[in-house]
């Protein structure tokens, strides 16, 4: 590169170093992590060329390698209000019918949309389950009674 080209490295890491906290979303990290290979490179007296390979390789390696972990346990679904709705037994108020998109039913004193999980049509009155949420719209099914009961 040349005699202070370390200090290219070393910007580049501060600058990416920056965006990651500004962001906190995984977004650069990983590019930290090439720009110090990188420069242990620069400091051995690699050429140039193998400088941006270095950086390329290892930042794709951190990327590929440590992005699902850092996901999975970094950022983790934090449940919701709404959420808890998931699993719960109510009554159908307005006839749940998809291809007329209408639909209604009543839990915990609030009136959700509803739809049919299972496509079929779900008359007032019906006890259903909750098997998922999407945005404003709770999809239920009809709950079985148990055999022999």
């Amino acid at each position: 590169m040349m005699e202070y080209g370390w200090i290219v490295w070393v910007a580049a890491m501060v600058l990416f170093a920056i965006v990651e906290a500004a962001t906190v979303s995984l977004v650069s990290v990983w590019f930290v992590g090439g720009s110090l290979a990188a420069l242990i490179v620069e400091l051995l007296g690699g050429s140039m060329l193998v400088q941006i390979l270095v950086f390329l390789a290892v930042s794709a390696v951190l990327l590929a390698l440590l992005r699902p972990f850092a996901r999975r346990f970094v950022a983790p679904h934090t449940a919701t209000n709404a959420d808890m709705a998931l699993g719960k037994e109510a009554y159908v108020t307005e006839m749940v019918d998809n291809l007329r998109e209408t639909g209604a039913v009543k839990l915990d004193g609030k009136i959700w949309t509803a739809r049919s999980a299972g496509g079929e049509i779900i008359p007032a009155g019906t006890l259903i389950r909750v098997v998922k949420l999407e945005g404003v719209k709770l999809y239920v099914e009809p709950v079985r009674a148990a055999a022999g009961v």
